[in-house]
């Protein structure tokens, strides 16, 4: 702490983070250009001469001012740097064109194919069987045949599928109607039970003239009282 500020005192600056954006302030701007540009040119020098290294540094400043460097010829250095381009994108571009030229043919062995098939339609559909031969119509004929026999076979299998359905259902609707019968069964038995519960009907007969009262039970309905059994004293 105290030697930064012996440092400040005399007056040396504390360099600190430095941001990376543009700098606002034009002056300022156009020396901190001169200044980096400066270093630049000697951080290209130092490396082709420490390092044996061939370098082309080209620099054009905000006003379009241009400032360059080249270790040996500048012309040679961008020829140089031309030929290396080219020999780099060259297999890329080549590498491109191998694709194209591929998916060419892909394109073209799928249009003939689509042709193909659009041409067999229309001869199993009966259309454009002039140019046929014998041989093409009787494969034509056969591959009709074929057709059919699957169409039927598929037809008799999903027959055969809605046939074992319908049984399916016709069981579980013959269950379900003898559960219904037990049910209805025992529910006509429990109503005939309490009908002739309620059926015996006890009738009592009295006289004014007689002094014992003589009493008789009735067995049925109100209306008939056909069984009588005299009550014992």
């Amino acid at each position: 702490m105290n030697e930064e500020r012996n440092r400040i005192r005399r007056g040396e600056m504390v360099r600190g983070k430095t941001q990376m954006r543009r700098i606002e302030n034009a002056t300022s701007r156009q020396v901190t250009f001169s200044k980096r540009r400066n270093g630049l040119l000697k951080k290209a020098f130092e490396l082709s001469v420490l390092c044996d290294a061939e370098v082309g540094l080209v620099i054009f400043s905000p006003r379009g001012k241009l400032y360059e460097f080249a270790s040996s010829s500048m012309q040679e250095i961008v020829e140089r740097y031309k030929r290396h381009s080219k020999d780099k994108v060259q297999p890329e571009n080549q590498a491109v064109g191998q694709n194209m030229q591929h998916l060419k043919h892909e394109t073209a062995s799928l249009m003939k194919k689509i042709e193909l098939l659009d041409t067999s339609k229309r001869k199993l559909l009966g259309e454009g069987l002039g140019s046929c031969t014998l041989e093409e119509l009787q494969q034509i004929e056969k591959q009709l045949e074929r057709s059919v026999s699957a169409i039927r076979a598929r037809k008799m299998q999903v027959f055969r599928e809605q046939m074992d359905r319908l049984k399916e259902k016709e069981k579980a609707l013959a269950v379900e109607n003898a559960m219904l019968r037990e049910k209805f069964g025992g529910l006509q038995q429990r109503q005939t039970s309490s009908g002739e519960k309620e059926g015996e009907v006890i009738c009592i007969e009295g006289g004014s003239d007689k002094s014992d009262v003589e009493t008789e039970l009735f067995i049925g309905p109100p209306d008939e009282c056909r069984i009588r059994r005299p009550l014992q004293n």
